[in-house]
């Protein structure tokens, strides 16, 4: 029968189900009771880990099986027991499978991973909205973590609106700060699903907003979610009342009686952690701790601001002022979850935000190690605009050394090693050899020295110094351990970045390494490395000429181009390369022929033949080798190639615009494209990051300035 209409099913019941007849993820669906009775364990341990495997077999990634919708019922059955100590966790389970059922296509199909036919998500609305009253009673419960879910859940899925928005106002008084932001968002919800009630409930909310009795936090909330009620109609007036209300908020009116919402600075153990675990790359066990951090909001209204910065979209003045305001806070929580608010504008939307950049350097604070790591990370992630705050990087960095001496990049405080860390990064990445003593001790004392390694190119200044230590590190790599691999390519990178010919043996040693031990990739990125420094590594030519006949065509390539860069015989090397143009290194062959130019003519029927490939990118690059190699006689058919490929990828624009840029007049055609890219509000370029459209931005400017 269906999941809609089955019978109130009891915990001792659960054996009765035929959970074999409902497969899940992962694991024999006979698990699915021993889970479910394990959420109800006394055992704190064995509940994390009952929860745990539910979410990753029953309701893996999100998914709704039909075991998942069966599991409903008792899931409902444990959150109105009082038994159960997690019967908050239960309802946050119950209401997640709901969101996820209702952001599914309610005539849609989906299948299960053995391939059969499911509409679960029907089935697990159908439970849900047949026992929807249970929010009712669960948004009244004592316990603040039974609350807050089940405030959500009153707003989706019970089906009276007008009674949903009448028990939520109800809720408003007495309430804590946290329930009480819930119960504003959540009216808003029941308005924007149930348009009987959503006159009444925009009214309430805009007298919320103006009530001056109330808390600003709360005002703020009503502000908002009035302004979500309706996106279409927000004035000129919203953001200076949202900035108002926030000029009122101070760190004693926030409800910190919640758990959830901590205090800017309170990150647990702070002393030093235990190392990365064998064989697992530092990198990978820090990009996981980074997505952890990144995940949390230390202030009540973190969440409101970013529904407000989401309403307000391409209005970008506003929300700068919005963001400033948010900077300023006397709110330390504020302050910083304003960071990444801030980063994200500056990284997704275009303009001056030279103003925004200075006062996220104002939070690089001695005394606030937390939140200056967080700056200093969002500084590093700027590029060139956070020239700004170059010298409030380079005073965090002096007085760190200052009071913590001069091994203060590997501090026991976690918290002061990563805001130093992370600071140095960004001075580097900045080319400031302020950062270079930092930057010298972690590569000879060793500890996080591959954070150093990634900022080292950056300081080309001072190739001297860091070449040799490099060159080092490079030279003891153990090639034959894959888990070394991303090391070698960062250190590869760096030696090619800082242009040092002195860098060549190690280079060349650091192929002959890869290359026994069949590390391919890490092969051919130092050959590349080695290339950009033309004739001044010649002497490598015994390594690198038997390698333009490797089996393996990425290192073939590679060696092929070096071959050009390190003694330049076009006659050697144009043949190599047009046989590569009919490989999967076709690409990298064309970019290597446009270098060579007008000695490369051979290839011109092949490359005239690529123009017409089904892939923008192999055309982008036939394109700009014909140009380089053909000269004006190929210009037509380059300039409507490039344009098109870029229409049909946008992420190809950079290197389109470098061609045209190099084309001067012949480009004109392109002219209207190009005006037009530069009239764009919101950033482009390849993976839309912030270098790469500065570049591209640059690369117009020069186009439009030559007509």
């Amino acid at each position: 029968m269906p999941f809609g209409i089955v019978p109130r099913m009891m915990i001792n019941e659960i054996d009765s189900v035929d959970w074999e007849s409902m497969g899940h993820a992962y694991g024999p669906a006979s698990d699915v009771p021993g889970w479910l009775r394990g959420m109800a364990s006394a055992d704190p341990g064995a509940r994390d880990e009952a929860f745990s495997d539910f979410y990753n077999a029953v309701h893996h990634q999100g998914d709704v099986y039909p075991c998942t919708a069966a599991s409903l019922p008792f899931l409902f059955e444990m959150a109105d027991s009082p038994a159960p100590p997690d019967r908050g966790s239960v309802i946050e389970l119950v209401l997640s499978i709901g969101r996820e059922s209702l952001d599914m296509d309610p005539e849609g199909v989906y299948f299960t991973p053995d391939g059969t036919e499911s509409r679960a998500h029907v089935d697990a609305l159908a439970v849900i909205d047949g026992r929807a009253e249970a929010f009712v009673r669960w948004v009244r419960d004592p316990d603040p973590l039974v609350r807050r879910p089940a405030i959500e859940g009153l707003g989706l899925f019970l089906g009276d609106g007008v009674r949903a928005v009448e028990v939520l106002r109800g809720l408003l008084a007495g309430s804590g700060m946290v329930e009480r932001l819930l119960v504003v968002r959540t009216v808003a919800t029941v308005a924007l699903r149930d348009a009987a009630v959503h006159g009444a409930a925009a009214g309430w909310l805009d007298a919320l907003a103006g009530d001056a009795a109330e808390v600003p936090e709360v005002r703020l909330a009503a502000l908002v979610h009035r302004a979500r009620c309706a996106p279409g109609e927000i004035g000129d007036a919203v953001v200076p009342a949202a900035v108002g209300l926030l000029r009122r908020i101070t760190p004693a009116d926030t409800g910190r009686e919640d758990e959830a919402s901590c205090r800017a600075g309170a990150e647990p153990d702070v002393a030093a952690g235990p190392g990365p675990s064998p064989g697992v790359p530092p990198q990978i066990t820090a990009a996981f701790e980074d997505l952890e951090r990144h995940g949390r909001a230390h202030a009540p209204t973190t969440s409101l601001l970013e529904a407000l910065h989401t309403l307000l979209d391409d209005r970008v003045p506003e929300r700068t002022a919005l963001l400033a305001e948010q900077l300023c806070s006397a709110d330390p929580a504020v302050r910083y979850d304003a960071i990444c608010m801030a980063r994200e504008l500056i990284g997704h939307w275009r303009g001056d935000h030279t103003g925004l950049v200075v006062l996220i350097g104002g939070c690089l604070l001695p005394g606030d190690a937390y939140t200056a790591a967080a700056a200093a990370e969002a500084l590093g992630s700027l590029g060139p605009l956070g020239e700004p705050a170059r010298e409030a990087l380079a005073s965090y960095v002096g007085e760190a050394r200052a009071e913590h001496g001069p091994r203060v990049w590997a501090a026991r405080d976690r918290l002061v090693r990563r805001a130093h860390q992370e600071a140095v990064r960004a001075l580097a990445r900045l080319g400031d050899l302020r950062a270079l003593p930092c930057v010298l001790a972690a590569l000879d004392e060793g500890a996080d020295a591959w954070r150093a390694v990634q900022v080292a190119g950056h300081l080309a200044g001072a190739a001297g110094d860091l070449t040799p230590r490099l060159s080092r590190l490079l030279a003891e790599v153990d090639f034959a351990d894959a888990s070394q691999s991303m090391s070698a390519h960062a250190l590869v990178s760096a030696l090619r970045e800082l242009a040092d010919p002195a860098a060549a043996a190690a280079l060349t040693g650091a192929i002959s390494a890869a290359v026994r031990e069949e590390q391919w990739h890490t092969a051919a990125a130092a050959l590349n490395a080695l290339a950009s420094f033309g004739p001044g590594a010649a002497l490598a030519l015994g390594v690198v000429r038997p390698l333009a006949d490797a089996q393996d065509l990425h290192v073939r390539a590679a060696a092929t181009a070096a071959l050009w860069e390190l003694e330049g015989e076009a006659a050697d090397v144009v043949p190599r390369l047009v046989e590569l143009l009919d490989t999967h290194e076709r690409d990298e062959a064309a970019e290597v022929l446009g270098r060579i130019g007008p000695a490369a003519a051979p290839a011109l029927p092949r490359l005239r033949t690529m123009l017409t490939a089904g892939y923008e990118w192999t055309r982008v690059y036939a394109a700009a080798a014909l140009w380089e190699i053909g000269g004006a006689a190929e210009a037509p058919a380059v300039v409507e190639t490039l344009l098109e490929a870029w229409a049909e990828n946008d992420a190809t624009s950079n290197h389109v615009l470098a061609c045209l840029s190099r084309m001067g007049p012949a480009a004109r055609p392109a002219l209207p494209r190009v005006r037009e890219e530069l009239m764009l509000l919101r950033r482009s370029g390849r993976f839309r990051s912030i270098s790469n459209d500065e570049e591209l931005q640059a690369a117009c400017r020069t186009i439009t300035a030559g007509f």
